[in-house]
């Protein structure tokens, strides 16, 4: 029996995989779990000072330039380190792990990411993530909770779920898996190094050749919940995406190109893997072919 609470109509629950029937919580579900022992609520913002100027009742914080990522090895964070992370937030390994943040859950998804790649079974994103609760004037807290130490043991990293930069010239090279672009039309185009505001990281502009461009923003309703599985299907089905083929996702560091993931993955269930090196990477390796539509090849830097 699907739990109260959990976003699923009869026809959304019908056409998506039984892995991802009750992935998506709702903020209602959070509001009556949050207190639950067997629940923890974990908020994943990149935007300096969001958690603690307030967040869900119960919810812990976890940064993701320095917790769920390792900035001296541009990588994710090592197995220990986000096991230590969630022991000291009272995950185990039967803990329901619910993750939201800001950016229409971008790094809430970096986090499902790396909770399921190292073996965390039952993990879920609260649908809408900050953006939802705000709009629904929902309570923020701003006591920073301690729980009991978990036991949470990382398993060894699924990398069928990640893409390294071998992988990505391959698929170049052999067509071997269909590339999407979750940028904007912009970024994917070549017009624009980095969005608007956003530090500059490559110094060649454009795409990866043969990458479908299929912005991130276009899997979302103006609440920020995702739109319907249907949808969903056929808005990568009008760009050659059906699923039939490997997926290789990215953006310009893997956070977009994460949430993404999560569509294709985890909603759909196709198989997808995260490119988290992303447009930084790529854009900067050399002796890797790119595709730009402008002209505009070089920072000049």
């Amino acid at each position: 029996m699907i739990k109260p609470g959990v976003i699923v109509s009869a026809v959304l629950a019908a056409a998506l995989p039984a892995a991802a029937q009750d992935v998506l919580v709702t903020t209602d579900w959070v509001m009556e779990n949050a207190k639950n022992p067997k629940v923890r609520i974990v908020e994943v913002s990149v935007e300096p000072g969001n958690y603690e100027k307030g967040h869900v009742a119960g919810a812990v914080g976890f940064k993701w330039h320095s917790e769920l990522c390792d900035p001296v090895g541009r990588d994710i964070v090592p197995a220990e380190k986000f096991e230590q992370l969630c022991r000291k937030a009272g995950i185990s390994a039967d803990t329901t792990v619910v993750l939201y943040g800001d950016l229409n859950n971008w790094f809430a998804c970096w986090g499902y990411w790396t909770f399921t790649m190292y073996g965390h079974k039952n993990v879920k994103l609260m649908n809408g993530g900050r953006k939802k609760w705000e709009l629904e004037k929902r309570p923020w807290d701003t006591t920073v909770p301690v729980y009991p130490a978990g036991d949470f043991q990382a398993s060894k990293p699924d990398l069928t779920l990640r893409a390294r930069l071998s992988d990505v010239v391959k698929a170049v090279e052999t067509k071997g898996a269909a590339l999407v672009d979750v940028r904007s039309p912009d970024e994917h185009n070549g017009k624009i190094f980095a969005p608007p505001g956003i530090q500059e990281l490559s110094i060649r502009a454009g795409c990866i050749p043969g990458a479908k461009n299929i912005p991130w923003s276009k899997t979302v309703n103006e609440d920020g919940t995702f739109k319907s599985n249907e949808d969903l299907r056929k808005l990568y089905a009008d760009a050659g995406i059906d699923g039939k083929s490997p997926i290789i996702a990215y953006c310009r560091i893997g956070e977009r190109s994460s949430h993404s993931w999560f569509v294709l993955k985890v909603l759909l269930g196709y198989d997808a893997r995260n490119y988290d090196g992303s447009w930084t990477e790529y854009g900067n390796a050399v002796g890797v072919p790119i595709e730009n539509k402008t002209g505009t090849l070089w920072t000049g830097k």
